[in-house]
């Protein structure tokens, strides 16, 4: 079941929640319906990654717990807070470097407890979004994508 909030008048927040699922097409296509055509292929990657993180490794598959999603769009801005009913995550590092090279000896990477965590996945939300920042339990995390004229143009198109 997906339940959707009305957008209140004045305000420019929506918000999704959804059972824990790996379904996510229609899920998806909702928070990426108002985003720019250029920038879908490329977004829906992101947030697909996100919510399968939220998912499967917070709520666990747990199809009593939920995920939520708020989101805004403003002319030149994009955001998304994801939200899991998880025990929380011990964020790495920014991931600016490939999972490959990934070394937890550096100050690049993250502790060794957390090293596992450094993948493909956490990689592209670094590469894809501008912003990627996860509230101090691990519970919840903020991705913004700037879209003015001044940022990069998409990976795909």
């Amino acid at each position: 079941m997906i339940a959707l909030s009305p957008r209140p008048v004045g305000r420019k927040w929506v918000t999704v929640r959804f059972a824990s699922t790996l379904y996510l097409c229609p899920i998806l296509d909702l928070l990426l319906a108002e985003v720019p055509t250029p920038w879908k292929a490329e977004l829906r990657l992101g947030l697909q990654e996100a919510l399968v993180n939220a998912a499967k490794h917070g709520n666990k598959l747990d199809p009593s717990k939920t995920v939520a999603v708020r989101f805004s769009f403003m002319p030149n801005q994009l955001l998304w807070v994801i939200s899991d009913e998880g025990s929380g995550f011990c964020a790495p590092c920014e991931c600016s470097i490939p999972p490959s090279m990934c070394d937890p000896h550096t100050d690049n990477c993250p502790p060794p407890h957390v090293e596992q965590e450094c993948g493909r996945g956490l990689f592209i939300l670094y590469q894809i979004f501008d912003r990627v920042e996860w509230n101090s339990q691990g519970t919840e995390l903020t991705l913004c994508k700037e879209v003015d004229h001044r940022s990069r143009l998409p990976y795909v198109r």
